[in-house]
């Protein structure tokens, strides 16, 4: 269904198109997301789109991340412990959200667009990294986790590893005391002051 078009301008503009480019993602997949068809549901048009994003791979992942930074916020318990547990198992149980089946779609992308595995392999790089790079400096600065730990190889690698049982077990979810020793036999022995 398309907004009626509206003059809109700056996020309110911004946010209007990576709703709908959300959405195309959650209908079609990433092999139906187009300009046009986000310009419509977003009630813009395609150049509006196109001055921002330069390409639909660009688009598919700014709505990726958009949803992402909605659904996954740094949990601030006071325990680093509780804090990755948590992160964990929100990002665990949200394979199902609008986020994950985001991802998914555009994941599927990759193999034939080398636009879209390199936009991927930015966003991993850069937003994957936040809430844990937050909950590593509320730990630091508690004295519970070491200065060093701030690297974003080293915050993220309990979410790496989660990602790894979905990949090389072909998983959806991930039982809780896989997390658990995730967080306790890995994590923590890695982060801790």
């Amino acid at each position: 269904m398309a907004t009626p078009k509206t003059r809109r301008r700056g996020t309110e503009l911004e946010e209007a198109i990576l709703r709908a480019a959300a959405a195309e993602l959650a209908e079609a997949g990433y092999p139906g997301l187009t300009m046009e068809r986000v310009a419509h549901r977003a009630g813009t048009n395609k150049n509006t789109i196109y001055r921002r994003w330069p390409n639909r791979a660009a688009l598919g992942v700014a709505a990726y991340r958009h949803l992402a930074e909605d659904t996954l916020k740094p949990p601030g318990t006071g325990d680093l412990r509780e804090d990755a547990l948590t992160l964990l198992r929100a990002i665990n149980c949200g394979q199902t959200s609008p986020a994950a089946r985001a991802l998914r779609s555009l994941l599927t992308g990759v193999g034939d667009e080398p636009e879209l595995r390199q936009q991927l392999h930015e966003q991993a790089a850069e937003g994957g990294a936040a809430p844990w790079l937050t909950v590593v400096e509320q730990a630091v600065d508690r004295g519970e986790a070491r200065p060093d730990a701030r690297s974003p190889r080293v915050a993220t690698v309990a979410l790496v590893l989660l990602r790894n049982e979905y990949l090389t077990r072909g998983l959806t979810t991930v039982d809780d005391e896989v997390l658990v020793e995730i967080v306790d036999d890995v994590y923590l022995p890695l982060v801790r002051a």
